[in-house]
């Protein structure tokens, strides 16, 4: 009858072992530099799992990837993929209601010719000291789409 009793121990171990790596995830910063939608669609997948995992998520959307966090974004970005019906920017905005990061290059706008009033809510400019340090921190974990 001790079966159970150790059971019950290892799950409660396991548990609490699950709990203490998520409280110690590493940063990830997301870099999506990608023009094509499946592909910056992954990379909010993963992202968006990594999360779910525990680990503190800043997204830097540069180039193409950037068109992301337009208000007006083009049509790839906001259209729904298969299998899932999830668009990237969709995705992206799940993301920072979940406490995600979200920023354009600091060379993105002034490239556009426009201002953060055409960003959608919640995302900022980058300012390059500070990614940086968060890309070049000990323990961080970058990830390029």
């Amino acid at each position: 009858m001790r079966f159970p009793q150790t059971l019950a121990a290892t799950l409660a171990l396991a548990l609490s072992a699950g709990a203490a790596l998520a409280q110690d995830a590493a940063p990830l910063v997301t870099v999506v530099t990608a023009d094509h939608p499946q592909t910056q669609l992954m990379a909010m997948v993963l992202t968006s799992q990594a999360a779910q995992q525990g680990h503190p998520v800043r997204v830097l959307l540069c180039g193409p990837g950037g068109d992301m966090a337009l208000a007006d974004a083009p049509e790839g970005v906001t259209a729904p993929q298969p299998p899932m019906g999830a668009s990237p920017q969709g995705l992206m905005v799940q993301l920072m209601a979940n406490g995600a990061t979200v920023e354009v290059c600091a060379i993105y706008l002034p490239g556009l010719g426009a201002d953060a009033s055409v960003l959608i809510e919640g995302v900022t400019v980058a300012q390059p000291p500070a990614m940086a340090a968060a890309m070049a921190a000990e323990g961080s974990i970058v990830w390029s789409f």
